[in-house]
């Protein structure tokens, strides 16, 4: 019988966040179907000899890799395969990464179809958050717009620290000149901005739209607002950690650039749901599609709502959103159902109805025409490869 491989996740899973629970589970799953024996362990690097010579318990390793796991590891030729892109040991060992720089220019992307001509980002000093900002930031000016960034202090785990926190976070505040497009690198600076807009009397997401984190669900659906944000699918960043150690553990060579995951999904909610336009008849009529695409509407409801002719109505659309009102009834329509099929299980055509398509085939139709491809297969994309 064949000894399984034992394999150790080194991924201080003390913290319940995707990016250390989602990437084990992952891992996990490959581990199970390639029949490894895995252990978690947070001190995989007090295991292996330091001078080199000696035996360690493990056949590999995918953890968030210190400088000491990878001078250690390599001394007796244990592979090790890192998912801490702001390791500072990043460099020295094979990685699998979320795509940072894609997920940049995916929020950059969104915040530019709300119509926003001024943004803001607010990020700790990390390596992963410079290369995220950076790809936000490059998509804005590609656009022809500024966007200013603030640096937040990494750590708020006193009443001092968060005192300083929230202080900066209004400071940089101070000089908004809303409405204005806001990545927060994570929920807690979403939170924060929302809180301190709704103490200005700024609007959430007319004044200050806000996209950040790592869709936390717990922190993004609750309080309202609820917040915009980027699904990366941990699991697959973990699965492929695991598949890549698998090829390492047989002797495979170790890949010349690190393994990148491309994000999932956006998952738009209510603090993006909106399109920044001055006038506040369009205004009017975008915070009604919003609010009612879900019901059996068109055109003429929505001009109805806002008290106006069709005709002058249809005319306001084509000049400020270059679209008509029953692509704009359609497009909020798509984007309720997207993040229906990518954050639930519930059947399709309980989705569709909920969503304002009112039958399956209506809403199958949509999705092929607009995203080219059924919402069976836009469902499957967002689960883990």
């Amino acid at each position: 019988r064949k000894t399984p491989r034992r394999v150790a996740f080194q991924l201080d899973l003390e913290w319940t966040y995707k990016r250390h629970t989602g990437i084990f589970a992952g891992a996990q799953r490959y581990a199970e179907e390639q029949g490894w024996e895995s252990t978690i362990d947070d001190y995989v690097s007090e295991k292996f000899p330091a001078d080199g010579v000696g035996i360690c318990p493990y056949d590999g390793v995918i953890g968030r890799a210190s400088k000491r796991l990878a001078e250690r590891s390599s001394r007796i030729a244990v592979p090790v395969v890192n998912v801490w892109r702001s390791s500072p040991a990043w460099r020295d060992l094979p990685g699998v990464f979320p795509d940072f720089e894609a997920a940049g220019r995916l929020r950059a992307e969104h915040l530019l179809t709300r119509g926003l001509r001024r943004f803001a980002i607010l990020e700790p000093q990390s390596s992963a958050a410079s290369i995220e900002g950076a790809a936000f930031k490059a998509i804005v000016r590609e656009a022809g717009f500024s966007c200013v960034t603030a640096k937040l202090p990494l750590r708020t785990d006193s009443y001092a620290r968060w005192q300083k926190f929230e202080r900066r976070i209004a400071g940089f505040m101070d000089d908004w000149e809303p409405p204005i497009g806001v990545f927060g690198l994570d929920e807690r600076v979403g939170r924060t901005v929302a809180q301190i807009s709704r103490l200005r009397g700024w609007r959430v997401p007319h004044d200050v739209a806000i996209i950040t984190g790592t869709n936390e669900e717990s922190l993004c659906e609750f309080p309202r607002p609820s917040l915009t944000s980027v699904e990366f699918g941990f699991e697959r960043v973990g699965y492929q950690a695991a598949r890549l150690l698998n090829g390492l553990m047989n002797g495979a060579p170790r890949p010349e650039v690190p393994i990148l995951v491309p994000p999932q999904a956006l998952v738009v909610r209510e603090s993006t749901d909106f399109f920044a336009v001055e006038d506040p008849l369009m205004a009017t009529a975008l915070a009604f599609i919003a609010t009612n695409s879900r019901r059996q509407i068109g055109a003429e409801d929505v001009a109805r709502a806002v008290n106006v002719g069709l005709r002058t109505l249809q005319r306001q659309f084509r000049e400020y959103l270059d679209r008509p009102i029953s692509e704009e009834i359609q497009r909020a329509r798509i984007e309720r159902a997207k993040r229906e099929l990518a954050q639930s299980r519930r059947p399709i055509n309980q989705i569709a109805r909920d969503s304002g398509f009112g039958r399956a085939m209506r809403m199958s139709e949509a999705f092929r025409r607009e995203l080219g491809v059924t919402p069976r297969e836009y469902r499957k994309r967002q689960r883990m490869d």
